[in-house]
């Protein structure tokens, strides 16, 4: 399926539906990858990469890396209007968090783990704090 394909057939809640999936388990392999074996701290620094406001404060740190059709996914995810969103997050993060998710299902979709790759590279290499 195209990148086109991808936009014209997924709605932004599947996207970000899929995306969240997917960017939990970049996460969990990176940890892996970088010795973090134990489950218990493997679950706690975990939640410091996929929760809605690390997702939102990751969001603004790669979107001067992103490119025009990112943008829009983006834009498109965070625009979505929701009947819910999750206590521990107030409703600007929120909307960040599916914004940075249905990117991730956007870029998964269209087999580009390359990409995926390159913008968690610059996630990781933040000096954000997540928490």
């Amino acid at each position: 399926m195209t990148k086109e394909e991808i936009i014209r057939n997924y709605g932004s809640l599947s996207l970000a539906y899929i995306g969240d999936a997917a960017y939990e388990l970049t996460a969990r392999e990176y940890l892996l990858n970088n010795g973090v074996t134990d489950n218990g701290k493997m679950h706690v620094k975990t939640k410091t990469f996929v929760s809605a406001h690390a997702q939102n404060t990751f969001l603004q740190v790669i979107t001067p890396f992103l490119t025009e059709d990112e943008l829009a996914v983006v834009r498109r995810g965070r625009n979505v209007k929701s009947r819910s969103h999750p206590k521990n997050a107030d409703l600007c993060e929120y909307h960040g968090a599916t914004g940075f998710e249905a990117l991730w299902g956007y870029l998964y979709l269209s087999d580009d783990r390359e990409r995926m790759a390159n913008l968690f590279e610059i996630i990781v290499n933040t000096n954000f704090k997540t928490e």
